[in-house]
This record gives C-alpha cells, sequence and structure tokens, in this order.
C-alpha cells in the first residue's frame, strides 16, 4: 500500500513542479560554496538564510523542546552532544 502512496506524492509533486515552472515561480537553491556566487546582494540573502536556519536550530536546543524524536545517525543520537 505504501507504494501506491508513494507514487501519487511522486506524480503531485511533478504536477506542482510544472505549475510552478509555468507561473514562474522557480525555487532557488542555496549554493553550497560561497564561491558560486556572483552578486553581492545575492551572497547577502543566502547568508541571511543560513543565519537564520542556526539561529532557529541554535534555540530549539537551548530551549530543550524535542517535541518530535530526531532520526539517528550512525547509531548515534543527532543529539547526543
Amino acid at each position: 500500500m505504501a507504494r501506491n502512496e508513494e507514487k501519487a506524492q511522486s506524480m503531485l509533486n511533478r504536477y506542482l513542479k510544472q505549475k510552478d515552472a509555468a507561473d514562474g515561480n522557480i525555487l532557488e537553491r542555496r549554493p553550497y560554496l560561497a564561491t558560486l556566487c556572483d552578486d553581492v546582494d545575492e551572497a547577502q540573502k543566502w547568508r541571511r538564510d543560513i543565519l537564520k536556519d542556526i539561529g532557529r536550530k541554535v534555540m530549539d536546543i537551548q530551549n530543550g523542546m524535542e517535541a518530535r524524536p530526531r532520526k539517528r545517525v550512525g547509531g548515534v543520537s543527532r543529539n547526543s552532544y
């Protein structure tokens, strides 16, 4: 049964991606290297995005609000610092 659900989700994602492309709403992926940014404004945009993500994750750690369990990576919990 899970295969049919995965298939339907995949079809929905492809449809939404085509619809967004037709509307001109193409999502930009964040570059993984700083040297990939050619424009200072673009680099500042990605810098703000990264700082926002870091701040959100630090706040989660400091508040200790783990409402849902995290994935375990390699047999070690991510939250075992």
